[in-house]
Order: structure tokens, then sequence, then C-alpha cells
């Protein structure tokens, strides 16, 4: 019988991984929490079928309930994103710097652009050496006002990413903005991309890692809380 209920929870989650990306493992370690962060931050405006999406109405209820749950002692996020909407990937990662919950967050392929607040907001922030991380300035697409309030307003945003960038990483608001403003690194762009060590070199990301590094860290994050509580 208990056998019985062990593999229908492990059925349950693993259902829970395939249809939604994310899912609860049960370890020796503590009880961790896999959250995917992948394709694009879906924000006011709905998308498109054809384009991956990551839902801030999805991600802001979940973590605030991860946040007080008692049966999740961390919080490992896989990242995979092109970047998305501003105002949505800058309240997700709010919300995640704002965490006591142990946090990981481990770059997989790319954290492009709002990817990157995203990456840096977790405890510990980790990348792959193949993964990548576009840095550049604040972009619009479709009808803009042709105006200086509205190049005031572009100003203050991308402001407000390079202060929390700075903030939640060993970067320097001068380094990451020179990053944002590079230009002849892009072919049809100003910015930067980082690759792996690059990123950990200049401050951005804490250390290189692959699963087993992440999870190694979240871990000992979890086991020291628990010293601590």
């Amino acid at each position: 019988m208990g056998e019985e209920s062990t593999n229908a929870g492990k059925g349950e989650t693993l259902e829970q991984t395939l249809e939604l990306g994310s899912g609860l493992v049960r370890t020796q370690y503590g009880n961790i929490y896999i959250l995917t962060i992948i394709g694009q931050i879906e924000g006011h405006q709905v998308l498109p079928e054809t384009v991956k999406t990551t839902k801030y109405e999805h991600l802001m209820p979940l973590l605030a309930q991860l946040e007080e749950s008692e049966s999740v002692d961390g919080l490992l996020l896989l990242l995979n994103t092109v970047g998305g909407d501003i105002e949505a990937g800058l309240a997700i990662a709010e919300l995640i710097s704002g965490m006591q919950t142990p946090t990981v967050s481990l770059v997989l392929g790319g954290g492009h652009s709002i990817g990157v607040p995203l990456a840096v907001a977790a405890q510990c922030c980790m990348i792959a050496p193949t993964a990548g991380m576009t840095i550049h300035p604040v972009r619009m697409s479709g009808t803009v006002v042709g105006a200086p309030a509205t190049f005031q307003y572009f100003n203050r945003i991308q402001s407000q990413i390079v202060d929390f960038v700075a903030a939640n990483s060993h970067i320097s608001k001068k380094r990451f903005t020179e990053y944002m403003m590079a230009t002849g690194e892009l072919a049809t762009d100003v910015g930067t991309v980082l690759y792996g060590k690059q990123a950990v070199d200049c401050g951005l990301i804490q250390r290189l890692g692959s699963l087993s590094e992440a999870l190694d860290c979240l871990h000992e994050m979890i086991r020291k809380k628990a010293g601590n509580s």
C-alpha cells in the first residue's frame, strides 16, 4: 500500500512537470521546487500560440505560495529565455529577490534581455559554460510617440534594470551600462553577448555550473538555513 502511494505521488509529480514545467521533488536534503522560465516573458499582451511563453500571472502567485509553503525548502530556477515584457520580468525578479526560501538559478541555453535580472535575482546564480546572456538597451515594438517624454521614460526604465542588476550581482552600474551600450558586438543592435565564463568573470553571475552543482548549492543553503532556525 505504501509503495503504491509512493508510486502514485511520483506519477503526479511527473505529470505536473510535463504539463507545467515545474514540480516539487522530495529528497533527503529537503523538498525542492523546480521552476522553469522559458521562451518569452508574457506581459499584459497575449502572445501568439506558436510562441513559447512564461506568463507572469502564473508565476507571481506561485512564487508567493512557495514562499509561504511549509512543504518547500528550496527553489531551483531553470532559465532559457529570450526576454520579453520588461515590467512583467522585473515584477517576477523582484519577487524572487525578496524570498527568504533558498533560491538558486541556473542559466541554460540563454538568459537574454530581461532574463538577466531574472537570473541574478536568486540568492545563488549559476550559468552553464555554453549559455549566453544578451545585454542591450530597452526597446519597444509598435508605435511610440516621438517626444522627449518618451525618451525620458525609456531612460527611467533602463535605470531601474541597471539598478536591480547591480544590487543583485557583483557587477557595477558603470560596467553593466557599458555592456548595454556597446557597439560592434551585435550585427543589428547595440549591446553585448556574454557567455558562461565571461558572465562570471565580470561579476554578473556568481559561478559556472551544471545541474548537479546547482542542486549541491541549494542543498547546502537548505542545510544552513535549517541549522540557523
